[in-house]
């Protein structure tokens, strides 16, 4: 009997279990991998509200106390869910070749599938670190030919052949440069942190220490809405904001409780900077459980330890776990735990239980509300499955983490 879209759409619907693409989305990402979940994230937006001051009636003279009329000081982060996609496609010539067994068509789609899930996968672990712009790197002083170099050379896990790049000078304070012309990656030299890319030349404006963005994740305006998850740089960012709202709230009343501590430790030992943020976030009444960091900070701090090094094993489940050290804080053992995507020139701590990741269905879902995971393509000779995201992290007690910059 041969094989219709329906039963190709049956055997892809066995194939991709809820378990299987778990693994394939939370294997090498260990903070979405730890953080809690909330998947039935719907209606237009989710309150997440906290106090932040207590009613000062207090004196030691009755009347004085008395007298006084402040309230306890509460605000409410109105979280707004962002979207992320990613498609993987099958040409019809290999749909045709499979029939009447669906064992070989599911082996032709699985690369794709798989692909299209790790891209968004890898977006989304990606942006959990970052301010919500959407940039995943800034351009170095080399502006010309077709060799585009990274400021930063580690943030290369960031980019793949194909992707097509825009550039701004700014993460949301000016238009992409060039009214958003674009370059295309078609190579990519992970040692050396930098790309083949079109003519630099081309895009009018380019200059050294520029934000680049993924072609659709930034508009093209001075004042641009973020597309992108609002990560741990938005929530508890290195920089005092200022008074513009963030999810509705002017955060500048209390600016450690409602972004979060910053410290500046590039100038200390690693180790020295990690006691030193976890002491600030215990003064506040916080409690550090887990340091992320990236690869070169955590062998950085691995070196420094020396013999006095404690190894931790942090699982998620019986399949997927992440090795870390562990540190002593002002107020017990501190998890330090390597992640690739979080940017190297930052490490987050974190009172975990103070987070959540909030999403419309799980965080990585297939789009079939028609009940189908395989569509045929409109405008090509093929098929489609669509996998997407709607949701945004948030925290219920930014005051709890910090942002150390090493």
């Amino acid at each position: 009997m041969s094989l219709d879209m329906t039963s190709f759409d049956a055997a892809l619907k066995q194939h991709y279990t809820d378990d299987m693409v778990e693994n394939l989305v939370y294997k090498d990402n260990p903070f979405l991998a730890l953080v809690a979940k909330m998947e039935d994230f719907g209606g237009r937006n989710l309150p997440i509200p906290l106090i932040r001051g207590n009613p000062q009636n207090r004196s030691a003279t009755f009347a004085t106390a008395q007298a006084g009329t402040t309230t306890s000081a509460l605000s409410a982060f109105l979280l707004t869910r962002v979207k992320d996609y990613s498609i993987a496609t099958v040409d019809n010539e290999t749909l045709e070749a499979s029939k009447g067994n669906a064992n070989a068509f599911l082996e032709a789609a699985t690369v794709e599938i798989d692909g299209c899930i790790n891209a968004l996968t890898r977006s989304i672990a990606t942006k959990l670190y970052r301010s919500g712009w959407g940039d995943v790197g800034q351009v170095n002083a080399t502006v010309t030919g077709t060799t585009l170099t990274l400021l930063n050379a580690n943030d290369i896990v960031n980019f793949e052949v194909g992707q097509v790049l825009q550039f701004a000078d700014d993460q949301d304070g000016s238009a992409l440069r060039d009214s958003g012309d674009s370059v295309t990656v078609s190579a990519v030299n992970r040692s050396a942190g930098t790309m083949t890319v079109g003519t630099l030349s081309g895009i009018s404006g380019l200059a050294s220490a520029d934000y680049i963005f993924l072609k659709g994740d930034r508009q093209d305006s001075a004042t641009p809405t973020r597309l992108s998850i609002a990560g741990l740089e938005a929530w508890c960012p290195a920089t005092a904001p200022g008074t513009t709202a963030f999810f509705g709230v002017d955060r500048t009343p209390d600016i450690t409780r409602l972004s979060g501590l910053r410290y500046d430790g590039a100038a200390v030992p690693i180790e020295e900077a990690l006691i030193e943020a976890a002491s600030q976030v215990a003064r506040e009444g916080g409690k550090i459980d887990h340091f992320f960091m990236s690869y070169a900070t955590f062998s950085s701090l691995e070196k420094a330890l020396g013999t006095k090094v404690q190894y931790v094993d942090v699982k998620m489940n019986a399949e997927i776990g992440f090795r870390g050290i562990v540190v002593n804080g002002p107020r017990g053992p501190i998890k330090c735990i390597p992640d690739q995507n979080c940017p190297s020139s930052r490490v987050f701590g974190v009172q975990l239980g103070t987070w959540k990741l909030y999403s419309l269905g799980k965080a990585v879902r297939v789009i079939d509300t028609d009940g189908l995971q395989m569509l045929r393509q409109a405008s090509a000779d093929g098929v489609e499955v669509r996998y997407g995201f709607y949701g945004n992290l948030g925290c219920r007690a930014p005051g709890f983490n910090i942002n150390v910059q090493v």
